[in-house]
């Protein structure tokens, strides 16, 4: 990953950080303030627990430690008492990180490790940029049925059902594909159809539900995401193997467009390459990954090679979008 977005973002999260621990202090010196008993019980457990540790060190014990125990367990109690007769527990009179996990730290457990908030918004900056730039206002709370007909017509959708009802049924399977995204049996989803039937909201409407379970999110065109694993190849200076490793070890890849690219025998192997390498769910990791194109299945089988289409086919929920253009309506 990019050095210097790690930089700018360690630093954005040691402020958030600092913010937080001085809103939760300032908040605490207020109930104290008034609550001077709360106060004094916080002083006397920092008095026990410093004997406790003093107890354990030195090998004469002058005190029980089973009486410090009982003396700190009561005072624990006392305090819970006097908070929950004021509506508060202990919970409340900490931080309020934004992220549970590193506590804003952007590492887990004081690791070296990534925590994966801070690993989504370096895909932010670095590749998903305006892709999912829409999710506070594409998400299922925003998502309307209501902008597809309820019209049943063969001759025109060639389906025994409504428009309606049919994004009804993918977005049940959408909601599934999330709740099961655990799961490697689990199929990925390949959303087909023309421009304007609600794929790339659809689409925002997952991400969105992926990123608030804490995993991550690469949202690419498959026109961009081919080029820029062709200029890896060849060793272009602006492209690092980092990119590479993201595209396989992302939690969630959403490719957007398939069939917009421009093919030649390189890209048929690399998206081979992307789509196999995500079955596989390497290092027991388990990556899902989500197409969308306007293509429709015939066409997908005379675009792609057999073994990336047979893909489709057996790992896949393949979800067909038909209706009126709902853009179009949602201006009106």
């Amino acid at each position: 990953m990019n050095n210097e977005v790690l930089k700018t973002l360690l630093k954005e999260y040691e402020q958030k950080k600092l913010s937080a621990e001085i809103t939760a202090s300032q908040k605490k010196d207020k109930i104290y303030s008034q609550n001077a008993r709360l106060r004094q019980i916080d002083k006397e457990l920092q008095t026990l627990v410093f004997s406790t540790m003093k107890n354990i060190l030195q090998s004469e014990n002058n005190v029980s430690s089973k009486d410090l125990e009982e003396k700190i367990n009561k005072l624990k109690a006392e305090k819970l008492k006097i908070l929950e007769s004021i509506g508060l527990s202990e919970k409340d009179l900490l931080p309020k990180y934004e992220c549970e996990i590193c506590n804003d730290t952007g590492y887990i457990n004081n690791t070296s490790t990534l925590c994966n908030c801070i690993k989504q918004k370096m895909f932010d900056m670095e590749y998903n940029k305006s892709n999912i730039g829409n999710l506070e206002k594409e998400n299922f709370d925003t998502f309307s049925l209501e902008l597809y007909s309820d019209e049943v017509n063969f001759e025109k959708y060639n389906a025994n059902i409504s428009p309606r009802k049919n994004i009804t049924n993918i977005k049940k399977l959408a909601q599934k594909f999330i709740l099961d995204f655990d799961d490697p049996d689990a199929k990925n989803l390949l959303f087909t159809g023309n421009t304007g039937l609600g794929k790339t909201f659809l689409s925002n409407c997952i991400a969105k539900e992926i990123i608030n379970k804490n995993k991550t999110v690469l949202y690419q065109t498959s026109s961009v995401l081919l080029d820029t694993i062709i200029d890896y190849r060849f060793g272009k200076e602006n492209v690092s193997k980092n990119i590479y490793d993201n595209i396989l070890s992302v939690d969630l890849l959403i490719i957007d467009d398939l069939g917009t690219e421009t093919m030649n025998s390189l890209k048929f192997t690399e998206l081979f390459n992307i789509i196999n390498t995500r079955l596989l769910n390497q290092n027991n990791h388990i990556t899902k990954t989500l197409i969308s194109t306007n293509l429709n299945i015939q066409e997908l089988f005379s675009n792609y090679d057999e073994r990336i289409v047979s893909r489709f086919i057996g790992h896949y929920n393949i979800c067909r979008f038909f209706g009126e253009d709902i853009r179009i309506k949602n201006r009106t």
